[in-house]
C-alpha cells in the first residue's frame, strides 16, 4: 500500500511501512522464519542508528515459527540500546509470545488479541538410526528448557508454573496474560496512535 506524503519538495509517493518505519514502528507479521528476522535486524539496526534513545515500537500479529530465528529477533530487542515497546495486535502465538514478554520498556495487547505458549515443536518427521532419534530428542529438550527459563525470566513466573502452561497450546486472553505476566498493560489502538 502507498500513501501520498506533502513535503517541502512537493507530493511524493511512498510505501505504508516506509511511513511506519519513520514513526519508528516495526511490524513483525506472519511466520516468523530467516527472512523476517534478517528484515527485522535491518530495521532495528537503521532505528538504533538513527537515534538510539527514541522509542521503538514492535506490533506482532504472528503464529510462531522457526526457534533459531526467533531468537535471533529476541537478542536484538534485549541488547537494542533504543528502548523497545512490544505490541500484540492480534495474535502472538509460540515465539511471537516470546517476542512480546521480552520487552523491558512497555508490554501491550489489544483488547481482542490473543497470545498463545506451547513446548517446542518438531519441525519435521523423525528418522534415521536409534542415536540420532536420541540426539534429536535431548536437543528438543534442552531448547524446551530454554525456552522455559526465558519466559520464566520475563512473566516473573516459575519454570514449573511455565512448564506446566506450555504442556499444551495454551491460550490467553488479555485479562489472562496480564494476569500471567506475558504483557504489562491491556490498550486500546488510540493508546498506540498516540505514541505516532
Amino acid at each position: 500500500m502507498n500513501i501520498l506524503v506533502k513535503s517541502s519538495n512537493g507530493i511524493t509517493q511512498v510505501s505504508a511501512d516506509s511511513k511506519l518505519l519513520s514513526q519508528r514502528k516495526v511490524f513483525v507479521e506472519g511466520e516468523i522464519n530467516a527472512e523476517t528476522a534478517c528484515e527485522f535486524v535491518k530495521k532495528i539496526m537503521l532505528l538504533n542508528a538513527e537515534d538510539s534513545n527514541k522509542p521503538i515500537d514492535v506490533l506482532i500479529n504472528s503464529p510462531g515459527g522457526c526457534i533459531n530465528s526467533g531468537m535471533l529477533m529476541y537478542d536484538v530487542i534485549q541488547a537494542s540500546k533504543a528502548p523497545i515497546r512490544t505490541w500484540c495486535i492480534g495474535r502472538a502465538y509460540s515465539m511471537g509470545a516470546i517476542l512480546l514478554c521480552c520487552s523491558n520498556h512497555g508490554r501491550y495487547i489489544l483488547p481482542h488479541g490473543e497470545v498463545m505458549i506451547h513446548e517446542p515443536l518438531l519441525g519435521n518427521r523423525v528418522g534415521g538410526n536409534s542415536s540420532s532419534i536420541k540426539s534429536i530428542s535431548e536437543s528438543l529438550l534442552e531448547t524446551k528448557r530454554k525456552m522455559n527459563q526465558i519466559l520464566a525470566k520475563h512473566t516473573g513466573q516459575t519454570e514449573e508454573a511455565v512448564e506446566e502452561a506450555t504442556g499444551y497450546d495454551h491460550y490467553f486472553d488479555p485479562e489472562e496474560s496480564l494476569k500471567f505476566g506475558l504483557v504489562d498493560e491491556i490498550a486500546d489502538f488510540n493508546r498506540l496512535m498516540e505514541e505516532c
